[in-house]
C-alpha cells in the first residue's frame, strides 16, 4: 500500500508570499483589513494555515495563482532608495525596473547613497537564504575612502570593532589602488548588519566617498550599466544554490 500523502499547512501570511503575490510583510495588513478569503470566507488571522495548492485564496475577490519565479539583478544607482514606495518621492529601485512585472522584493538593502549588485525576486524563501546567517554567502564591496590606506587602519578594518554595543567584523579587507588624498579597498562580509561597512569605518573616523556592492557568492556585477537589469541566468542561481548548500550546517545525528 502506498503512503497517504502528507498535507503540509503553513501560515496565510507566508502563502501568499510563497505564492508571488506580495511580502509577508504586506500581507499581514492585507489580511488583517479584512480582504483576503479563505475558501469563501474571510480570514483576518495571518497566521490561519492554510494548504497551496487546496485552499482557494482571494484578495478582493480575486484568485491568488502562483506566480512564474523570478530572478532579477540590478547595478542599483546611487541616490534611489531600496523601498517600494517612499514618503518623501525619491526615487527608489523600482523605478529601474520593466513594467508588467509581478511583485519582486529586494533581498537585502543597499542604502541610498550605496550603489552596485541588488537582487529582485519574488521568491522570498529563496531570498531569505541569500541573506541567512548561517549560510554565510560572502557579499565583495569596492570602498573609497576619504585617505590614503595605511596598514594600521587595514588591520584595524580586518580586526574588526564593536559598534553601539554590536561586533562588527569583516572576512577580509585589502588594498585595491592608493592614492595621495583618497584610495579605494575590498571588504568582504558574510554577515550583513545594518549600514554595517559604513558604521565600522565611521567608528575608525574614516569617511566612506563610495560604496560598491560588486559581488554576492560566484555571482558578479560585472558590465551591467547603472540602473539596468536582467535576468539571473539558470546557471548563475544553480551556482548561487550550490554555494548556499555547501555553506549550509549540517544536522547533527541524534544518539
Amino acid at each position: 500500500m502506498t503512503e497517504p500523502e502528507k498535507i503540509v499547512h503553513i501560515g496565510l501570511a507566508r502563502a501568499l508570499s510563497k505564492l508571488g503575490f506580495c511580502s509577508r510583510s504586506k500581507a499581514f495588513g492585507i489580511i488583517c483589513s479584512g480582504r483576503v478569503r479563505v475558501n469563501g470566507s474571510v480570514t483576518r488571522n495571518p497566521e490561519s494555515p492554510v494548504r497551496i495548492g487546496r485552499d482557494r485564496l482571494e484578495v478582493d475577490g480575486e484568485q491568488v495563482q502562483s506566480a512564474a519565479l523570478v530572478y532579477l539583478v540590478m547595478n542599483k544607482p546611487r541616490g534611489t532608495v531600496t523601498t517600494a514606495s517612499d514618503e518623501k518621492g525619491r526615487e527608489t529601485v523600482y523605478d529601474c525596473l520593466p513594467k508588467n512585472l509581478p511583485w519582486l522584493a529586494p533581498v537585502g538593502r543597499l542604502d541610498k547613497a550605496s550603489e552596485g549588485l541588488l537582487l529582485l525576486t519574488n521568491d522570498s524563501e529563496w531570498g531569505a537564504k541569500i541573506l541567512a546567517p548561517e549560510t554565510h554567502l560572502e557579499k565583495t564591496y569596492h570602498v573609497q575612502i576619504d585617505r590614503a590606506r595605511d596598514d594600521a587602519m587595514l588591520a584595524a578594518i580586518g580586526r574588526g570593532l564593536r559598534v553601539d554595543g554590536e561586533l562588527l567584523s569583516v572576512q577580509s579587507a585589502k588594498t585595491l589602488r592608493m592614492g595621495e588624498k583618497n584610495s579605494w579597498i575590498e571588504i568582504v562580509l558574510d554577515e550583513g548588519k545594518n549600514r554595517h561597512i559604513r558604521r565600522l569605518l565611521g567608528a575608525l573616523d574614516v569617511e566612506v566617498l563610495r560604496l560598491l556592492r560588486v559581488r554576492i557568492g560566484s555571482l558578479e556585477l560585472g558590465a551591467l550599466k547603472k540602473g539596468e537589469v536582467r535576468e539571473l541566468s539558470s546557471e548563475e542561481k544553480n551556482a548561487l544554490d550550490k554555494e548556499m548548500s555547501r555553506r549550509e550546517p549540517k544536522s547533527r545525528p541524534t544518539r
